[in-house]
């Protein structure tokens, strides 16, 4: 059954025209069309401008502008990753208490717009010098392919690490406001039509997402790889400057929500009364209640269902909602091990990438005409980056095809699974795509280790990678894009609906905030393998490369990990649906 809206709730700014439909169905769109694709829009450049950020990092700190280390680089790739959810729940919270979501995104996008001008400003010479300074005297050294004791060399300090990481880090909070809000921003604008509605929003939400990351990745990731990192760094702010005026020039059809004040701090103070002294304190107050029965007033009446205190604020809603969080917790909770694996598509995997073998777009044998004689020397090489279109595509391709063929099928046979169920599929899938990286990383290093190698410049740098293929990595970025479908879009939906009315910016937030955490353990885990001792991915004699690493045990470590969850998953999801179901 639909939720209906009160005035207080939502306050259209500009009524759109009902269509006639003539006896036909209406969509459930209908009326709302022209603000679900200003948000759409809204999403698709902002993920353009984020996958154009996020794409090539590695590379970027890699390269010899910083001279970063492989496994620093991947690092600073996760941590940053992980702080743009990790810091969801405050521009969320910020939604709820304050501003609402229209107005939290606006100042988010402000702060994110500001923020990633660093990276074009310190991608040209004279920024970096007078952001950073001198870059300390050292030279990346090649792979070891003779004496040990000829290139054995510890990783320096990260030239411009301090600025970067604030940076990044700023950047990441404008990020993750954004995302915490956009997205139930834009399911307020269909929440009134059915959860149907809902369903097929969250669905074209993240379809919007991978056009976004088709843009990103065809143009800017190519240009930061073959041509120069100021300008690929320049288009994604621009792409936010852009976003920003649709989403300001829509404003007058946007259903909006007002702040309706943060429950969060009375949850907190509810919970620990609960954990810490809660049955000293419910035996007093059921004695309490004995001696002076007015304190009932509080509670709801249970044949009228109303209460004498005003709505959203009596101590039952709050324990209710309490209620709620104890239960949808253990859940997301369950999802950590997943987001440790799917994020590493950005960081290790291209890792990974960078030490197969990439083709070239042009090779100077075939080019013997004079005419061409200024332009043989110029070779472009296959953006690693574009591996992630693998990922993407299989998106473009199953996600209409979920929403137009499938789930309708399965609705109509009444066998279509639940957003837990959905969740399940998808932590296998992902499990299925970190053991397959894992599998391709011990089979290029076979051939490292009997000094198999070729030597390949990437911008200005060299590596020195296995004769394989990068094209083996397309089935793990296929199987995280399937993983996506099932774990990602399901578990928007399961906590959009499943949140409170008045905590869902909360809620959202939470959930990437959990997602955040899955990318911050990924990265301290590979910290924690990166010790001097005896670490499986310290190689500081195999600066630049990781051919000296065992980054096939950390994917397969990741594999037991999620192998373990997807268990423990199953039990909870099962649990929390016997839980939901009526009693008769």
């Amino acid at each position: 059954m639909a939720s209906q809206r009160t005035e207080e709730e939502c306050n259209p700014l500009l009524k759109q025209k009902e269509a006639q439909f003539n006896g036909r169905a209406p969509s459930p769109f209908e009326g709302r069309k022209a603000a679900c694709l200003a948000v759409l829009l809204v999403e698709i450049l902002e993920r353009a401008a984020f996958f154009g950020i996020v794409s090539n990092l590695v590379l970027y700190l890699n390269s010899s502008t910083f001279n970063w280390g492989g496994s620093q680089a991947s690092q600073a790739v996760l941590i940053f990753i992980g702080a743009s959810y990790l810091f969801s729940p405050i521009g969320g919270w910020l939604a709820d208490a304050y501003l609402g979501c229209y107005w939290t995104i606006v100042f988010s996008f402000l702060l994110y717009l500001v923020s990633a001008c660093l990276l074009p400003t310190v991608a040209s010479q004279e920024g970096r010098l007078w952001l950073c300074g001198e870059m300390p005297s050292y030279s990346i050294q090649p792979s070891c392919q003779g004496d040990m004791s000829e290139c054995k060399q510890e990783l320096p300090s990260p030239y411009c690490a301090p600025l970067l990481y604030t940076g990044l880090l700023i950047l990441a909070l404008g990020i993750s406001s954004v995302k915490a809000n956009l997205i139930p921003f834009g399911a307020d604008q269909v929440t009134d039509r059915g959860q149907a509605a809902t369903r097929r929003f969250f669905n074209w939400f993240y379809w919007s997402i991978n056009i976004g990351a088709v843009l990103s990745l065809l143009v800017i990731a190519f240009i930061q790889q073959n041509v120069d990192f100021l300008i690929g760094y320049a288009i994604p702010a621009v792409c936010l400057a852009v976003a920003l005026v649709i989403f300001l020039l829509a404003t007058p059809i946007f259903i909006t929500k007002a702040a309706a004040g943060s429950q969060v701090l009375t949850m907190l103070h509810l919970s620990l009364q609960n954990s810490c002294c809660g049955k000293a304190l419910q035996k007093v107050t059921l004695k309490t209640r004995a001696r002076n029965p007015l304190l009932e007033a509080d509670r709801p009446n249970p044949l009228s269902g109303e209460s004498n205190q005003p709505t959203g604020s009596s101590s039952y809603e709050h324990a209710s909602n309490l209620h709620v969080m104890a239960k949808i917790l253990p859940v997301l909770l369950t999802l950590i091990p997943y987001w440790m694996v799917y994020f590493q598509m950005q960081s290790t995997y291209y890792l990974q990438g960078l030490h197969l073998s990439i083709p070239n777009f042009f090779q100077n044998s075939h080019m013997n005409y004079s005419a061409f004689s200024e332009t043989i020397d110029t070779v472009y090489m296959f953006p690693d980056a574009w591996l992630l279109l693998a990922n993407v595509v299989v998106l473009l391709i199953l996600i209409p095809l979920k929403d137009r063929v499938i789930d309708p099928f399965l609705a109509k046979k009444k066998v279509l699974p639940s957003a837990l169920k959905r969740m399940a599929v998808g932590m296998i899938f992902g499990l299925g795509s970190v053991l397959l990286a894992g599998f391709l990383e011990t089979k290029r290093l076979r051939y490292v280790n009997h000094n198999q190698t070729i030597t390949q410049r990437i911008g200005k740098d060299e590596y020195f990678a296995a004769p394989l293929s990068i094209f083996w990595q397309i089935p793990q970025y296929l199987l995280i894009g399937i993983s996506e479908i099932f774990a990602s879009i399901s578990g928007l939906e399961f906590a959009y609906s499943e949140a409170p009315r008045t905590m869902q910016g909360a809620i959202m937030g939470l959930f990437f905030f959990i997602s955040g955490v899955g990318s911050l353990l990924g990265s301290g885990l590979l910290s924690l393998l990166s010790l001097p001792t005896n670490g499986w991915m310290h190689c500081p004699e195999d600066f630049g490369n990781i051919n000296k690493c065992r980054m096939d045990y950390y994917f397969f470590l990741l594999g037991g990990i999620q192998a373990v969850t997807c268990i423990l998953f199953m039990f909870i999801s099962v649990r929390y649906e016997r839980q939901q179901r009526p009693t008769s």
